[in-house]
């Protein structure tokens, strides 16, 4: 049975060492650990990661991991250099800011990356001994994100998820990195790479598309051999843990300590780690603004603000932390009274209990960062809630506004409106708190850390599986074999083939791709048998087709499915159309070809299509990334489509494909035999709509295909149509 290996930069016990030098063992609290917890204890499942603590004697090594192993865990050790420039340098100082949209902060250090490589081959080293063939890898967060193609390589079968707890930041921001290219591609070693929400999971696939090239089709990208799922989910707490402490004994007597200091004094409740993207100095300023605004609520409620201490080593933290203790200090002598502080200010972390009691007698909970991945303060705010009392003031750009919708969501940076926001919840009705909070509890407690667990697992099982159904078997002889005794069997036989790259290769010239006498001759013989319906399905338009095929005995569909004809009839339409839209949209084009040299356009009589096979790779690439973008914006809410084929772009009316039209031929004939040939998506259509047992063939690529079998290219597709004349 597989064994699940969860890997990410911190194990859920860290290795502390007290003054005299003992070694000691201490969980940790944080949301992945207790979200994790109950999968990496099971019996074999094991978690890797770095205990914590810089370890250089061997004996000492040893004993942390036999104490580690005991508890399912194995450690990777770093050296001191490691932790300094692969940990505070390169994760905190270039991915953390970057990536929280702190770029002034971001520092770009080769060293730092050259640290941040070799770490996450360490990483890889000991994933691999831990793990088998079979096992199941989740590797988590920012300082891995190499980590997923690393194992790849090593083992091309795993089954390999990833999970990004922080934000994805857009395509502008990540472009700066210079190493970017190289992060994306590392992520992309996983099967399924996990985001907060649709918005981080858009901005990733923003930057493959932009930096790699690589397109996605519902949540797919395709990558080599392999299709990579992308999806949002959004990450929960331990909603029954923060319940119950709230309701505890421990947490009611803190409860009664604070209100016997406070006695009615109302209380806004902000807690946070210290860090420049909790937005924790514009919302002291905004508390200052709410007493110079409202004074009738000086000396009527405070702002209790606990501040963890976090990294107040380095420059930014702190400066933070100095700016922060200045605003306090300055609003407190200005507002202060004998018997009331504005704020109550802490610089600690709390046990549970306490922060619970803290989260009781808050009437406001001011969850306000710049930039987060999440936020589950918020979360854990609600689930303390046992009265559904109290008011959750949100950012809208931390994750849980995507979910929280019942919160007052606010824009940090504006400090009028945060201020107004806190005398809006301050005199909300109760009966509108409890309204607001009793939806917000529904939902954090259905989609708690366990429930987030269980689908991430779930879906990285069925993309696993959907990956091994939608692998495609090598056309070999013995598959070749039973298609050519069915073919040789049937008494009415369906050839539905494809043009370009699949009975002849791409041409830089499209125009220039014209059959030549062996493909004349191959036609013409299986045509000829009167057991044979043979169908020329192509995106080429029928003037083309009918030029270059049309004296032979053969049906075509053209243009996509858009235009039908049997053999010596007339052309007819799928179904009617319209093409006044190509006014519209034939002068995105004419933009894009004059920008991209090589490229052109040809104009079919329903549809546009954009070729840049003549143009320059890397540029051709990056363009149709933007035309594609641009493109899918303006034909939104329209019956217009845009397909993506080998180099080329083409826009044209929704609901007619190659799928629908081979339905109708099959429907028409039912074949006791079919074969299908095809090398884009634009051919995925037919091979879903044929039966199961028709042989419906890929040409090349064999990543995330419908058909059965591929062949490599125009030349084996040949050698089997020669073969069925043999």
């Amino acid at each position: 049975m597989p064994r699940t290996i969860i890997v990410s930069n911190r194990l859920p016990t860290k290795v502390l060492r007290s003054e005299e030098n003992l070694l000691t063992f201490q969980p940790s609290e944080g949301g992945l650990a207790t979200g994790l917890g109950s999968i990496y204890r099971q019996a074999g499942n094991v978690w890797v990661g770095w205990p914590g603590l810089y370890v250089t004697d061997a004996a000492e090594e040893q004993y942390v991991t036999e104490q580690l192993h005991a508890e399912s865990m194995a450690p990777v050790f770093l050296t001191e250099a490691e932790i300094r420039d692969f940990y505070e340098g390169f994760s905190n100082s270039t991915l953390w800011p970057t990536f929280h949209y702190f770029t002034q902060f971001a520092t770009y250090e080769q060293a730092h990356w050259d640290a941040y490589v070799a770490v996450n081959e360490k990483f890889c080293q000991v994933v691999l001994a831990q793990s088998g063939p079979e096992d199941i890898i989740w590797v988590h967060d920012y300082q891995l994100l190499l980590l997923p193609e690393l194992l790849r390589r090593a083992r091309p079968d795993a089954t390999i998820g990833f999970f990004l707890h922080i934000p994805f930041p857009s395509y502008e921001l990540l472009r700066v990195l210079p190493w970017r290219n190289q992060l994306l591609a590392g992520m992309l070693g996983a099967d399924l790479i996990g985001f907060h929400t649709f918005g981080y999971l858009r901005h990733f696939l923003s930057a493959v598309s932009q930096l790699l090239g690589y397109s996605a089709q519902n949540g797919q990208i395709e990558v080599g051999q392999r299709a990579v799922r992308v999806d949002a989910f959004p990450m929960g707490i331990d909603y029954e843990r923060y319940a119950e402490a709230a309701n505890s004994a421990a947490a009611r007597q803190h409860e009664a300590v604070y209100r016997a200091a406070l006695r009615d004094t109302r209380v806004i409740l902000s807690i946070d780690r210290l860090d420049y993207t909790k937005g924790i100095a514009q919302r002291i300023r905004a508390f200052e603004v709410l007493l110079q605004r409202y004074p009738e609520w000086r000396e009527q409620v405070s702002l209790i603000m606990l501040v963890v201490p976090s990294r107040d080593q380095v420059a930014q933290y702190a400066a933070l932390k100095e700016e922060i203790d200045e605003l306090v200090g300055r609003i407190n002598a200005a507002y202060c009274t004998v018997g009331w502080n504005p704020i109550l200010y802490f610089y600690r972390s709390l046990p549970l209990e306490e922060l619970a009691s803290l989260y009781r007698i808050a009437e406001v909970a001011l969850v306000t960062p710049m930039r987060d991945g999440m936020n589950l303060v918020a979360k854990e705010y609600i689930a303390s809630s046992t009265d559904q009392r109290g008011v959750l003031i949100l950012s809208e750009r931390a994750g849980a506004a995507r979910e929280l919708s019942d919160a007052l969501i606010i824009n940090p940076t504006d400090i009028n409106q945060l201020a107004e926001t806190m005398h809006e919840a301050l005199v909300m009705p109760e009966e509108e708190q409890v309204q607001r909070m009793a939806a917000m509890q529904v939902l954090v407690q259905r989609y708690n850390v366990f429930s987030w667990t269980r689908l991430f697992l779930n879906q990285l099982a069925y993309t696993k599986m959907k990956q091994q159904t939608l692998a495609t078997e090598t056309l070999a002889p013995a598959p070749t074999d039973q298609l050519l005794q069915a073919y040789h069997a049937a008494e009415q036989r369906l050839l539905l083939l494809d043009y370009d790259g699949t009975l002849v290769p791409f041409h830089p010239n499209p125009q220039r791709a014209q059959p030549d006498r062996e493909l004349l001759l191959l036609l013409r013989a299986l045509a000829d048998d009167a057991r044979n319906r043979v169908v020329i399905i192509s995106g080429r338009d029928r003037a083309t087709l009918e030029n270059w095929l049309g004296h032979l005995p053969v049906d075509f569909i053209a243009e996509h499915g858009v235009w039908l004809r049997a053999a010596g009839e007339e052309w007819s339409l799928f179904q009617p159309l319209r093409n006044d839209w190509k006014r519209e949209l034939r002068p995105v084009l004419e933009l894009y070809v004059a920008r991209t040299a090589g490229s052109f356009i040809e104009e079919k009589e329903y549809s546009l299509a954009w070729h840049y096979r003549r143009a320059d790779d890397e540029l051709g690439v990056v363009r149709s990334r933007e035309l594609l973008n641009h493109l899918t914006f303006m034909t939104s809410n329209t019956d217009l489509q845009v397909l993506e084929g080998n180099k080329v772009l083409e826009i044209k009316n929704a609901g007619v494909n190659k799928g629908t039209a081979a339905a109708r031929w099959f429907s028409q004939y039912n074949p006791a035999f079919t074969l299908a040939l095809g090398d884009d998506r634009t051919d995925e259509d037919t091979f879903r709509a044929l039966p199961p047992e028709a042989f419906t063939v890929r040409v090349g690529s064999a990543a995330h295909s419908s058909a059965r079998f591929h062949v490599a290219s125009p030349t084996e597709v040949r050698e089997l149509l020669r073969k069925l004349l043999g």
